[in-house]
């Protein structure tokens, strides 16, 4: 799904990080971003697409998540579906969420509530 998703917003323009690569620092995307290798820092963009083979560490600001990859640190969106790795102390706020979760041991934690925006 993630690769198909990446095809159709190829049309409108995309950032691609591409496995292998290692991005570090500030992103910022008036395009859809697709990572297939790694961002370690900020990224702000209408949405953001992790493949299988991708990780997201740090902050994100996008509209629109969906993670096969890994993902950790914290997250704002609208919209988020997650399935893949979420590491240990990931804060998502979305007004939408959906997760997909496969563990081969131990536990996770699921902690909700209202987030209010100042």
């Amino acid at each position: 799904m993630v690769n198909q998703r990446a095809d159709r917003l190829a049309t409108s323009g995309i950032t691609v990080v591409e496995e292998g690569t290692t991005f570090k620092g500030a992103l910022i995307s008036t395009c859809a971003v697709v990572v297939r290798g790694t961002i370690e820092g900020e990224i702000t963009a209408p949405s953001l697409t992790v493949s299988t083979t991708g990780a997201v560490r740090g902050m994100g600001k996008v509209r629109e998540i969906d993670s096969q990859g890994e993902v950790s640190g914290q997250f704002d969106a609208d919209s988020a579906r997650l399935s893949g790795v979420i590491k240990n102390r990931t804060v998502v706020r979305a007004r939408s969420l959906d997760i997909k979760l496969s563990l081969t041991s131990g536990r996770v934690e699921i902690v909700f509530g209202e987030h209010l925006s100042e």
